[in-house]
């Protein structure tokens, strides 16, 4: 992170009894800090360092929680890892504080806005793009021959239109589509069909024989009425007898799709206010910078945003789980505190099915950046979603009321995709995501805002990161200056400024969340 020779740690608060190594390439063996500690291992960058002794089963102390118990004992200047540590016992779902934290007492932030495409039902899609829903994933190869030569007949002809999407996924048939839990990726495909970004316009391909019927995914009454009448999806049947031939397939998903293009190219942006925004924020190859820089600058722009009566969505079940005193803490209500605990224990209730639990989080990227296990990633995680008051709760693949603005919890998997896809099926039109080890990622129906944690990534992925908050540690722009530069940045790329993920078309499939069996 720092450029400088002089040796540089950072330390969360002063209680902590670790600090990570902020220098580039990390610090060898045998350096003095500024306060005359000497390292007795090198320690690579993003890692800890012990600053006093620490005995044998002693909490080791970061963020001013524990992140572990020390195995051994472990003498100050030592290095620091996972290897060293016994994780902490996940807290229990009982006994926990109930919306006993006042909300902030903030007062608005008037007069921002963005320009944005207004829908029928009063959401604003960030982006003017014609979706191609698919009940099953037969039908996937089709439909990218359709989107190809819709692209390149078609989209010429409507400038208005920024894209077509084929909502392609691995769900639809082969599945136990009855059984408890099945109806998490129904739900989060329906709802994600009707994005705020696809402005109302549904054209939906179905094979024939699937299991998820186009009639059962988007039943009568789940798409916004248009012109005073309900017309249900457009919806194309590759087995239907009137097929005859692949290019007669073809033919009749570029043929239906003129009517919708037609429609979303007649629209316009116009100026509305930031309050129209849905942001999703979420980390990705996340390492011990990201609690330190990127996430805290999220979190003073996630307030920011609620200020300006925006939503904000955080995540991520098992990156939140060692933190949840905290959620429930912030909770606006006893009620959404026991939303949160609802969430939280059948996730749990889950991972068990599977024999496994919380641990199994962290990667080896991961830890290779500093994060010794998933409570010290959980604390660093944490801090992205700001220190609002917690409005509501969402179940996987539930879509976002009216209402429900603020700062919201979304409880999905922490896995990049799947957390993805089920915020854009609660109806995110912007998506921000904080890396440390870098990745690539993208979404191609919303704009996908990166923000590196360190600038030797920025530097290095200078045309894939958006944002540099490794500044902060570098000492030249503080957490509420990044904030506000992220918001920003955030506003300009609603109205139609291009990321760097948009720039290259780099997206990631769509991954449905399913906990029901597959047969």
């Amino acid at each position: 992170m720092s450029h400088s020779t002089a040796p540089l740690t950072i330390r969360m608060h002063a209680t902590d009894n670790v600090a990570i190594v902020a220098n580039d390439g990390g610090l060898p063996a045998g350096t003095r800090l500024a306060d005359g500690l000497v390292l007795r291992d090198k320690v690579p960058q993003g890692h800890k360092v012990a600053l006093r002794d620490l005995a044998a089963g002693e909490a080791v102390v970061r963020y001013n929680v524990p992140v572990g118990y020390a195995r051994q004992a472990i003498p100050a200047g030592s290095w620091v890892h996972e290897r060293l540590l016994d994780i902490p016992a996940a807290r229990a779902l009982q006994g926990l504080p109930m919306a006993t934290r006042p909300a902030p007492a903030w007062e608005p932030l008037a007069g921002l806005t963005f320009e944005g495409y207004v829908n029928v039902d009063g959401s604003v899609g960030t982006r003017n793009l014609l979706a191609i829903t698919t009940t099953v994933q037969c039908v996937a190869g089709v439909v990218g021959v359709a989107t190809q030569r819709i692209r390149d007949e078609l989209l010429p002809l409507y400038p208005n239109v920024d894209g077509v999407v084929a909502l392609e996924h691995t769900y639809g048939c082969g599945v136990a589509i009855d059984a408890p839990g099945a109806e998490i990726p129904i739900r989060t495909l329906r709802h994600i069909s009707l994005n705020p970004n696809f402005g109302g316009e549904v054209l939906v391909v179905s094979l024939g024989c699937e299991k998820l019927q186009p009639e059962r995914l988007l039943p009568p009454g789940s798409i916004p009425v248009r012109d005073g009448r309900d017309a249900g999806p457009d919806v194309v049947c590759l087995q239907h007898e009137a097929h005859v031939g692949f290019m007669s397939m073809i033919d009749d998903i570029v043929a239906r799709a003129r009517p919708h293009l037609e429609r979303l190219n007649a629209r316009k942006r116009q100026t509305v206010p930031a309050s129209a925004l849905v942001v999703g924020v979420q980390c990705g190859g996340s390492d011990a910078f990201s609690g330190v820089t990127a996430n805290p600058a999220v979190g003073y722009m996630a307030d920011l945003l609620v200020r300006a009566g925006a939503t904000v969505m955080f995540s991520e079940n098992t990156e939140v789980r060692d933190a949840v005193e905290q959620l429930t803490a912030r909770a606006a209500s006893p009620q959404v505190a026991e939303d949160i605990v609802r969430e939280l224990a059948w996730y749990d209730a889950y991972l068990d099915r599977g024999r496994v639990d919380r641990i199994a989080n962290t990667t080896p990227g991961n830890k290779a950046g500093g994060l010794s296990n998933i409570a010290e990633k959980a604390m660093g995680s944490i801090i992205k979603s700001g220190t609002a008051a917690i409005g509501s709760v969402l179940a996987p693949g539930d879509k976002l009321r009216p209402d429900q603005k603020g700062l919201v919890f979304a409880a999905t998997p922490a896995s990049d995709f799947i957390c993805g896809t089920l915020q854009l099926a609660a109806g995110m039109n912007l998506h921000v995501f904080t890396t440390g080890r870098g990745t690539p990622y993208g979404l191609a129906a919303c704009p996908v805002v990166k923000v590196a944690t360190r600038t030797d990534l920025a530097r290095r992925w200078h045309d894939l990161m958006d944002m540099n908050a490794g500044r902060i540690a570098d000492g030249e722009i503080t957490i509420e200056e990044a904030g506000w530069e992220l918001l920003h940045l955030l506003l300009d790329v609603a109205s139609g400024r291009r990321t760097w993920a948009e720039h290259w078309k780099l997206q990631n499939a769509l991954v449905l969340f399913n906990p029901a069996p597959v047969t």
